[in-house]
């Protein structure tokens, strides 16, 4: 009985919860519909400024860096620089084992010495040469004299006359042994230079003054650079002047100009807002997932070396302003009210709203709803700039007080047609 009893009043509990209910459903709905008006939420037409941008995530680079290599192979013997190390240019960061190296030169010098004592002995040939092909041909004259005074035979004459012309060509022969002398020590120096210049950069030096940002090696590495040059350590230039390199949206370069203002936040100072300025874009695309981005260039100062390379930049770059603006809410844009279709086209007639308006939005033309009493009455505007609030009227009959239509009380409200709210003809945030 007691258990029956309780499911009784258990069930009573029930039904008067579902009363309660459906009372209250009754009176929020008279509330909301008034002598069969809808009730909207409004917000009013304001005057004020409006700044537009557009926002990107970006990595903070030093602005130049110099990677240094090595041109020859070899084991890393020292390493005197580390990361953070301040360097001059000319400065020694690492050394090479030179071994090999000074081998190979002298061995290059030793080449080059014998290719000089061979040209001296080919210079002696020659003068030997000479020598002879003198004395042949005064032996063959003598002969043709004595020949024409009958005191010898022709065939003497014939021998002596063959001798000069070996003589003759004996000497041309050393001349040319000369020329290829003096060849090959052109040759051996031009091999001695090479010696030379390879064990010099076995001495890794840094090309400008900096900062060590990156050390790819260690003492007893060995560095191949038979294919490639390895890149030893890298050195960012200036710490004081850096930039920051944007990923943008390809929507949004249109709107971005050379010298525009920039802010950018990093995780390290969450607090701070840093300034700086747009440099350029760089024509260079990425294409990730089918969405393309540039790298928008701003630079950035850095006097006391607080922002490091490689930090993750939030950046909104400002892409228009406007003053003392009439101000439409977005929300107001974004908004169209739960009619039926019928209905709608009928109130789009009867107030001369033109079609670009509420389908293509061309020229960024838009419709605003404006309260006429309990009713409302669509205007034709045009947009402007827009932020993440408030959008910029520049023509529509609409003023400053008026109140629009945001939301209806009622239930959700229609979006579909509306253009996209910020307004990204005008160069609106993303």
């Amino acid at each position: 009985m007691a258990t029956s009893l309780r499911e009784l009043l258990r069930r009573r509990s029930t039904a008067v919860n579902i009363a309660v209910i459906a009372v209250l459903a009754v009176a929020i709905l008279a509330l909301t519909r008034r002598n069969g008006h809808v009730k909207y939420v409004t917000a009013p037409v304001t005057r004020g400024s409006v700044v537009a941008s557009v926002e990107a995530t970006g990595t903070i680079n030093p602005l130049t860096t110099a990677p240094v290599g090595s041109y020859v192979s070899g084991t890393v013997k020292y390493i005197f620089a580390d990361f953070n190390t301040r360097v001059r240019s000319g400065q020694v960061l690492a050394q090479i084992d030179p071994a090999v190296y000074e081998a190979r030169l002298v061995g290059a010098r030793g080449n080059l010495q014998r290719a000089m004592a061979n040209l001296r002995s080919m210079q002696a040939t020659v003068t030997k040469a000479d020598a002879d092909l003198a004395y042949a041909h005064a032996n063959a004259k003598r002969m043709a004299s004595l020949q024409q005074q009958g005191l010898t035979p022709l065939d003497s004459r014939q021998l002596s006359e063959s001798t000069a012309a070996q003589a003759t060509e004996q000497r041309n022969q050393a001349l040319a042994q000369v020329e290829q002398a003096r060849a090959d020590i052109v040759a051996m120096t031009g091999a001695l230079k090479e010696a030379e210049t390879n064990l010099r950069y076995t001495t890794i030096v840094s090309p400008t003054d900096g900062v060590v940002v990156a050390r790819n090696v260690t003492v007893g590495q060995s560095v191949a650079a038979s294919l490639q040059a390895p890149n030893l350590f890298t050195i960012a230039q200036d710490l004081k002047r850096m930039q920051v390199y944007a990923k943008t949206d390809e929507s949004d370069t249109g709107f971005i100009r050379v010298g525009a203002d920039a802010t950018f936040q990093v995780d390290a100072f969450p607090t701070e807002i840093f300034r700086g300025r747009v440099s350029g874009i760089r024509l260079n695309a990425y294409t990730v997932q089918n969405v393309v981005t540039y790298d928008t260039v701003i630079d950035i100062e850095n006097p006391d070396e607080r922002l490091l390379p490689g930090e993750t930049a939030y950046v909104t770059i400002s892409t228009g302003h406007a003053d003392n603006a009439v101000l439409v809410p977005n929300a107001a844009i974004s908004f169209t009210p739960d009619l039926a279709p019928d209905d709608m086209e009928r109130l789009y007639r009867k107030y001369n709203i033109p079609q670009a308006n509420y389908t293509t939005h061309r020229s960024n033309e838009q419709v605003v709803w404006k309260m006429a009493g309990e009713d409302l009455r669509p205007i034709a505007i045009r947009a402007g700039l827009s932020d993440s609030t408030m959008t910029q009227l520049l023509a529509g009959d609409v003023k400053v007080g008026d109140l629009l239509a945001t939301a209806s009380m009622s239930g959700p409200t229609q979006t579909q047609g509306k253009a996209p709210i910020p307004n990204r003809t005008a160069g609106g945030r993303r």
